[in-house]
């Protein structure tokens, strides 16, 4: 087992045991977009949990050092990207700041919270990555104030076709601690869940809008 993946099984364990992802295929969560799921996931908890916060920070440090080692400036999305990016950032040694999803109407005005210079090379440090539209708004703004994203690292993306896509056409290079697969290979082995509701978890994360795993 490589570093990667004991990281990505770690998380993936942690996020399962303090139900930061809690995963309910006989009975779907409904999205806002009306899209029934079989997962929820609220990252938040994580910062809850001193154990599990821990894993998490020093698991987003060790791996930015290994993907981005010319990082000079974290930037956390807003809001559920700040914390991490606050934590991650003291234990690099690194300078940290946030990206507002708007400009604030009063003030300066700024939306990029933190003193960021052109030129400056930053990581994003999000929380979950889904279809990747808030990494990529995120991204825009850092590269429109001259700065030279090197990547996004996120806790755990859904692995879904429409996000991946997205990035690519963006040109972002990013990596996630754990995902969507390695959650429901854990769920399973540690008894969350069956083997038979791994393949419907699959079924959803490959086309969410089909609700033809329900049921099944």
């Amino acid at each position: 087992m490589d570093n990667r993946e004991r990281i990505a099984n770690l998380i993936a364990g942690d996020l399962l045991k303090i139900k930061a992802v809690f995963l309910r295929p006989e009975e779907p969560f409904t999205w806002a977009s009306g899209i029934k799921s079989p997962v929820y996931c609220d990252n938040r908890l994580t910062l809850t949990s001193p154990e599990v916060r821990t894993d998490v920070e020093t698991s987003l440090a060790e791996t930015i050092r290994a993907e981005f080692p010319d990082v000079e400036v974290l930037m956390g999305t807003a809001t559920a990207g700040i914390a991490h990016a606050a934590i991650t950032a003291h234990l690099m040694g690194l300078p940290m700041g946030y990206v507002r999803s708007g400009a604030k109407d009063h003030g300066r005005g700024n939306q990029i919270e933190g003193r960021l210079e052109p030129g400056q090379k930053v990581v994003v440090v999000e929380d979950l990555i889904s279809t990747g539209g808030s990494c990529i708004d995120t991204v825009n703004v850092l590269r429109a104030a001259g700065a030279e994203v090197l990547g996004v690292v996120s806790i755990m993306t859904y692995g879904m076709k429409k996000g991946i896509d997205r990035m690519a056409e963006a040109d972002i290079r990013w990596v996630s601690l754990t995902n969507f697969d390695t959650v429901a290979k854990v769920a399973a082995e540690q008894g969350y869940i069956g083997a038979d509701d791994v393949t419907r978890l699959m079924a959803f994360r490959d086309n969410p809008s089909d609700e033809s795993w329900i049921g099944k």
